[in-house]
């Protein structure tokens, strides 16, 4: 084995010397010098400084006495907290003006906080859900989630179900086709734990124990806004509940009579949607899935009310009757 490698072997901190430099260093301090020849099995025992050449004879190796080795480490740790106290007490100094301001003015409520970042964002929501005790209820619209997302979830929620918290989440029809997010439901199958799916649903939201909700910020999946106001909370719920009694458990199959033109009930969902004006996109993220399903459905729809064109598609939709036939 090379200097090099038996160097690799020895690789770690001071205050775990490994066993041969342990032993080896004791016996220089016993004897008052070992050779140099014997420290190669040892060779951290001079990147340590605990060894130095003997002056008379460079064949040989002296200890540093323990006592001065242990000076020399612990000096630069010893003036980073003196330098880190001084550090804590020019930050109190600095903000002891504004303390006593605070004190005196009325304690601020944080109804509405902006919540700018990914790694921001999940902070509070880690703080909200540690901080929960009995009741979660979530919204997660856009069909399937990615492997890593669910993964942050469950780590997450499943801390939730040990300590008795029962959930309640709204997911769109289509994620009973994602094989991703039936298994994270199933890690946390429980009495405690409620599915339920809707063919739309509103933006992302999370409400902890009725006292605080997220929901997004706008577009940016960068920005949320962490509510903690009563009334926007109480609010919400009441949107929840309201989506929650027209959503079907994900054990309970979803059912979609065609009509006599053999339209399904997800084609009348994209029909609405193409009347109020959405392009393919925007209803694709509406309803959870994908660009191309979506466009397949479209076609299909097209084709069973003779359609030629986009603009014909809009008033045969209106013509034909279907849209009342899904209320």
């Amino acid at each position: 084995m090379s200097q090099s490698d038996t160097r690799q072997t020895h690789h770690h901190a001071l205050s775990e010397l490994c066993e041969e430099g342990a032993q080896l260093y004791a016996t220089a301090l016993t004897a008052g010098r070992i050779l140099r020849t014997e420290a190669e099995a040892a060779p951290c025992l001079l990147e340590f400084a605990l060894l130095h050449p003997d002056p008379d004879d460079p064949n040989w190796l002296r200890p540093v006495p323990p006592s001065v080795a242990l000076t020399q480490r612990l000096h630069p740790i010893e003036r980073e907290i003196q330098e880190r106290r001084r550090l804590t007490v020019d930050l109190a100094e600095s903000f002891e003006p504004f303390l006593a301001i605070s004190a005196r003015s009325p304690a601020p409520t944080h109804a509405i906080t902006v919540l700018e970042g990914i790694d921001r964002i999940n902070a509070a929501l880690n703080l909200a859900t540690s901080e929960c005790k009995t009741e979660m209820l979530t919204v997660q619209p856009g069909g399937g989630r990615r492997e890593n997302i669910l993964n942050q979830a469950l780590e997450r929620d499943q801390p939730l179900i040990d300590r008795g918290v029962s959930m309640r989440t709204l997911y769109q029809h289509t994620v009973r086709h994602s094989q991703g997010t039936l298994a994270y439901v199933s890690r946390l199958a429980s009495g405690r734990v409620e599915i339920r799916t809707l063919e739309e649903l509103i933006g992302r939201m999370i409400v902890c124990d009725h006292t605080v909700a997220f929901i997004p910020a706008g577009d940016d999946p960068q920005m949320a806004l962490e509510l903690r106001h009563p009334g926007l909370v109480a609010y919400l719920i009441k949107v929840f509940e309201q989506l929650w009694r027209l959503a079907t458990p994900l054990a309970e199959q979803v059912t979609y009579e065609p009509t006599s033109e053999g339209i399904t009930g997800v084609q009348r969902s994209i029909a609405k949607l193409l009347v109020e004006g959405l392009v393919d996109e925007a209803i694709a993220r509406r309803l959870g899935m994908n660009v191309r399903t979506c466009r397949a459905h479209i076609a299909k729809l097209a084709a069973s009310l003779g359609s030629g064109s986009r603009a014909q598609l809009g008033f045969l939709i209106a013509q034909s009757g279907i849209l009342d036939q899904g209320n």
